[in-house]
């Protein structure tokens, strides 16, 4: 795993990279996504650590818009075989959801969900915030094959933002 993603002042980039780490912690410990979510927003997420550029080597996330981190567990943990089915559609035959990296497993969940959610925000945008997302925790092959497969679910998922009807 390469050097996490230095804070960059986009408190909605805090919130997708927590939600990753919240997801990722969920499967590994097996704790549900709500008591996740509770333990990074009163231990990993803000308490005065802005200005703290060593914070994300410490697992925390000191800018994050805790509303969107939320909203994006949630609809990972009320749409979770919605979003997975979603990703395995996008998937080469012979690849598997549980062949992925943990990591980029947790990304593409927490992508799909936001495209589940709704109309915003516009798919590019979820794309664009993902990919970065995984250019900080994974190589440069792993960063093309989620670029795949997002923009793919993207399509699928909201054809009418890419000029096609569903």
């Amino acid at each position: 795993m390469k050097d996490r993603p230095k804070p960059t002042g986009r408190p909605r980039t805090g919130a997708r990279v927590a939600a990753v780490q919240a997801l990722f912690q969920s499967e590994h410990t097996g704790e549900s996504a709500e008591t996740v979510a509770q333990q990074f927003i009163r231990h990993r997420i803000g308490a005065g650590e802005a200005a703290d550029q060593d914070a994300f080597e410490d697992g925390r996330v000191p800018l994050a818009n805790i509303p969107l981190f939320e909203a994006i567990l949630r609809a990972a943990a009320t749409q979770g075989e919605a979003a997975d089915a979603e990703i395995r559609a996008h998937l080469s035959k012979d690849w598997t959801l549980e062949r992925l990296d943990p990591v980029l497993r947790a990304v593409l969940r927490a992508a799909a969900a936001e495209l589940l959610a709704g109309a915003e925000p516009p798919a590019r945008v979820v794309i664009n915030e993902y990919l970065d997302i995984v250019r900080g925790f994974l190589d440069e092959e792993t960063s093309r094959f989620a670029n795949g497969v997002l923009d793919a679910m993207a399509h699928a998922l909201r054809p009418a933002e890419f000029g096609r009807a569903r």
